[in-house]
């Protein structure tokens, strides 16, 4: 059972993007894309998370999964997924195709919160594809800080944007986080990058 969700990558496509352009209509300023995250994007991303050194993957915002599948294909195990999603459709879908993984149905900018249940499970590296730039600064501030605040001073957070700079503003980074920056991703449309961030002074543990 673990492997079918992964057998067919395209069998989804397009009713994956109507999915996604429902939400979007619904809920612009959450879903913030028209379509998932194309597979040169995804297996960007699963790529800068790399395996963590310990502990558990947070993914935010996983949609329909595409993310998810690429982390699963790196060779992430799914008991070492947390999925958290607003959605209650996306979340119904992601329990079909990715169980055992954890599906968590919340609020991705209230991590404290959301993620009460893991207290005390190590994570290793939070992955989020949330749309930061529909987002005020400040949220984007809070939501960085949570996330290292759950990972501890090793911890790795990737985040994919459209947009030319980082979607953590620099002064949020300043003397914090150490910021890397991919190349585009031109396979993805619109053409996308990755950025990952650690605490300054850690850019090199775990790797």
């Amino acid at each position: 059972m673990q492997g079918q969700a992964l057998d067919k990558p395209h069998r989804f496509g397009l009713a994956d993007s109507a999915r996604f352009l429902k939400t979007l209509v619904a809920a612009p300023r959450l879903t913030g894309a028209v379509a998932p995250s194309g597979r040169a994007l995804a297996r960007a991303m699963a790529a800068a998370a790399g395996p963590p050194p310990r502990g558990l993957i947070v993914e935010l915002g996983p949609g329909t999964g595409p993310v998810t599948r690429s982390l699963i294909e790196t060779g992430v195990q799914r008991e070492r997924l947390a999925l958290v999603e607003y959605d209650p459709g996306f979340c119904r879908l992601l329990r079909e195709r990715f169980a055992p993984a954890m599906i968590i149905q919340g609020d991705a900018y209230d991590l404290p919160r959301t993620l009460a249940e893991l207290a005390g499970q190590p994570i290793g590296a939070v992955v989020s594809s949330l749309p930061l730039l529909n987002q005020p600064p400040e949220w984007r501030a809070k939501l960085i800080g949570d996330a290292f605040a759950l990972m501890g001073p090793s911890g790795l957070f990737v985040q994919f944007t459209y947009g030319l700079q980082s979607p953590i503003p620099p002064e949020v980074c300043a003397n914090r986080y150490a910021a890397v920056r991919s190349r585009p991703i031109l396979l993805n449309l619109p053409p996308a990058r990755v950025w990952t961030y650690r605490l300054e002074g850690h850019a090199a543990e775990g790797r």
